[in-house]
């Protein structure tokens, strides 16, 4: 079964170096007209499921409109607790002590992942499109493609046109 990732479109926080965790958040004008450029890319998408938080679900809704979005708030980001909407270089420094121990209040990047692939196990739709999160993306990492979760959090993430999997 062949799914696509992509991450929500560039956000207010995104601009501003804030991780926005578990924060609703807003796209930017960039993040709007990724989302349009998005919908062109994947018209051929069977289904569209996304995050429940806001920059996902505006994303979604953009890219796709007139489309029904299933939203799963399995897809959401990693709870960062208390630190949620930190500056972007603290949590760079704390990803790979947090995937094991959680985020004051929160939880940790392997709590995410699993709550991610609680998901992706479930997930019976041939050709769609999943739009989350980092922590998405490592769900899709480790189950597709082996991939451990010290060695995702060791590497910057870099945005890209979305990722094709095979489930």
């Amino acid at each position: 079964m062949r799914v696509v990732f992509e991450t929500h479109s560039t956000s207010e926080d995104n601009e501003r170096g804030i991780a926005t965790g578990w924060l609703g958040g807003a796209l930017s004008d960039t993040g709007r007209a990724q989302a349009r450029e998005l919908g062109e890319r994947r018209r051929d998408v069977s289904a569209v499921y996304a995050s429940d938080l806001n920059r996902a679900v505006e994303t979604a809704q953009l890219a796709f409109p007139g489309r029904t979005v299933h939203l799963d708030w399995r897809l959401r980001e990693c709870d960062y607790g208390d630190w949620n909407g930190m500056p972007r270089a603290r949590l760079d420094v704390e990803r790979a002590a947090r995937v094991d121990v959680p985020f004051p209040g929160g939880e940790s990047w392997r709590q995410a992942v699993a709550r991610v692939d609680g998901f992706l196990a479930e997930l019976a739709t041939d050709g769609a499109v999943v739009i989350g999160h980092i922590a998405t993306r490592w769900a899709f990492e480790q189950r597709c493609r082996g991939r451990s979760l010290e060695e995702l959090a060791a590497e910057e993430f870099l945005w890209q046109p979305g990722w094709e999997y095979s489930l």
